[in-house]
């Protein structure tokens, strides 16, 4: 008896219940990608999702009809979900900083008495 599913890729191979180990060729699946979306010119592009789409063209195409209907939208990047890379959680200590370096926090420098001084010299 062939395995009849809602998901074409799933019909399409034709699956019996003998031979049903999960396994699908090359070509009976989709690959999974990763979309972005500019809103605005000019503003960072902002991860929406994702999708399957058999290469990155259709992946374009895909996108835009999923995710671009009903806002507005000025570009759209899709990436392979495998060509993502990450870091671990257990690399935590690659993003702590040492604490006598407050010269690189913006916070570190409170010159707000100092300009109103200087505006106070300008307009007696």
């Amino acid at each position: 008896m062939i395995i009849q599913s809602l998901d074409p890729r799933i019909s399409r191979a034709r699956l019996d219940d003998q031979s049903c180990d999960g396994q699908l060729s090359e070509h009976e699946h989709f690959e999974t990608f990763e979309v972005f979306q500019q809103v605005k010119r000019g503003t960072h592009h902002q991860h929406v999702g994702s999708l399957h789409a058999p290469n990155p063209e259709m992946a374009i195409l895909f996108a835009k009809e999923q995710y671009c209907r009903r806002g507005k939208s000025v570009n759209l990047w899709v990436v392979k979900t495998s060509d993502v890379f990450v870091t671990d959680y257990e690399d935590a200590d690659i993003f702590e900083t040492t604490e006598d370096k407050k010269y690189r926090d913006p916070e570190a420098y409170k010159v707000m008495d100092r300009i109103n001084a200087y505006k106070a010299r300008l307009n007696p």
